[in-house]
């Protein structure tokens, strides 16, 4: 289908939807930082395909939604939680299996527990919680993912020096146990730096406010919640994904062997299977 941009609250943001509106509606939240086509289209029409009505979208700073100086946001990690909500309201979506990956997950716990009304489901994907908990002491990075982080240079105003660094970026996030498939990752870095209405400013992500914060722990999400974790990932190691699993009640946890951070090509089918049966529960707030 083709893209269409929507009014959230005055801000222009880029959406696309995949199959039949009277399917079971999934909205997916890439993580920040990260415009909608890392939720690849194969993955999307698998998903469709499965018998669901698949959203995905372009945060803002991201993609070919609204774009801020950077450096000057001018938006809150709050007003990313209601963009999710204002993105099934465009759809005319009273409710929606909501998945999140990455820092998409940490504004999908956010969604379930500020938004409760708006949420069927829960799937929490490479994330770890997004408010404070009484869990587990949750493991660090990796050595590699540390040093890459505070050693990667980067020329922003140079559309290659940032497709090289996000390709590096990608491969240690893949965790360096599967074999990285640098072709097809350097052709979706150059597709969505080159989209982008200015993709320098995707560093404002960094640097957010939260704005107003769920008060809740993560025993208040009341809806069924399916927790996906690769054993392999850098930036927030297994040990987050048990965390999330055991703090939520009745969730269920689905690991990924030797997968990194994300959705790997190599685990769609097995991701897909287990979001359409997740999301095959009729059970609302």
């Amino acid at each position: 289908m083709a893209e269409r941009m929507i009014d959230a609250d005055g801000v222009e943001l880029c959406t696309e939807a995949f199959g039949d509106r009277s399917d079971p509606p999934v909205l997916l939240i890439m993580g920040t930082g990260a415009s909608m086509l890392w939720w690849e289209e194969g993955f999307c029409r698998m998903l469709a395909e499965g018998g669901r009505f698949v959203i995905r979208y372009d945060h803002r700073d991201t993609g070919r939604s609204v774009t801020y100086q950077a450096g000057h946001p001018g938006y809150t990690g709050a007003d990313l939680v209601g963009d999710a909500v204002s993105v099934l309201d465009a759809h005319g979506i009273p409710a929606a299996h909501v998945v999140g990956v990455s820092a998409g997950g940490a504004l999908a716990q956010r969604v379930a527990l500020d938004h409760a009304d708006r949420v069927l489901s829960l799937v929490l994907i490479s994330t770890s919680r997004a408010v404070s908990g009484g869990g587990r002491e949750l493991p660090p990075p990796t050595e590699e993912f540390v040093r890459f982080v505070s050693s990667a240079e980067v020329d922003w105003s140079r559309t290659a020096s940032v497709i090289d660094y996000l390709v590096a970026y990608s491969r240690v996030l893949a965790g360096g146990m599967r074999p990285f498939d640098e072709t097809a990752v350097r052709d979706l870095v150059r597709r969505d730096v080159e989209r982008a209405h200015d993709f320098a400013a995707v560093r404002n992500h960094d640097s957010l406010p939260d704005g107003e914060r769920a008060r809740e722990t993560l025993a208040a999400v009341s809806v069924p919640t399916l927790v996906i974790h690769g054993t392999a990932d850098p930036m927030f190691p297994f040990g987050h994904g048990e965390s999330l699993a055991e703090e939520i009640p009745a969730a269920r946890l689905l690991a990924l062997p030797g997968a990194g951070h994300g959705v790997d090509r190599a685990d769609w089918e097995t991701v897909v299977r287990a979001l359409i049966t997740h999301t095959a529960t009729e059970a609302g707030p």
